[in-house]
């Protein structure tokens, strides 16, 4: 089964993040190095903009102090490069993309953590994100690790 449009999308931002903190590239070069090569459809591909974009202005101000409120005895230095930016496209989903279930903004965190990072990677990212929810959302049931 094809992974969905929007997962793809987040993965792409991923590689862009990545580029713009360990190479020292640009937002809007990053964006249009993953954008040449990946195959998107024009929506798809303004979504990893504004994710990129927005990731990029806010991890600083708002994202990465919310971050540490929930990753307790850690601070965003700390963390891999790929953990922080998979929590700061999470964390920015569920501040700035109210559309968008926040079950489904952890799970797809979860399933890129598992996939682009170390064993511990999802275990982690589900916890942080599921402090962030029960304070965000206190209505919504947190997702279980394994969902997703």
């Amino acid at each position: 089964m094809k992974p969905p449009q929007r997962r793809i999308a987040r993965e792409w931002a991923l590689r862009a993040l990545y580029q713009i903190e360990v190479a020292n590239k640009s937002p809007e070069e990053a964006l249009e190095e993953v954008l040449s090569v990946a195959n998107l459809e024009p929506e798809h591909q303004e979504y990893v903009r504004d994710l990129v974009r927005g990731v990029s202005t806010l991890h600083a101000t708002e994202l990465d102090p919310l971050i540490e409120q929930f990753a307790k005895g850690w601070t965003i230095d700390r963390m891999a490069v790929i953990d922080r930016n998979i929590l700061r496209i999470a964390m920015y989903e569920l501040r700035h993309h109210p559309q968008t279930p926040p079950a489904v903004v952890v799970n797809e965190a979860v399933e890129l953590a598992k996939k682009y990072s170390t064993a511990q990677s999802g275990r982690f990212v589900n916890g942080v994100l599921g402090g962030a929810l029960r304070q965000m959302f206190p209505q919504q049931e947190e997702p279980s690790e394994g969902e997703g």
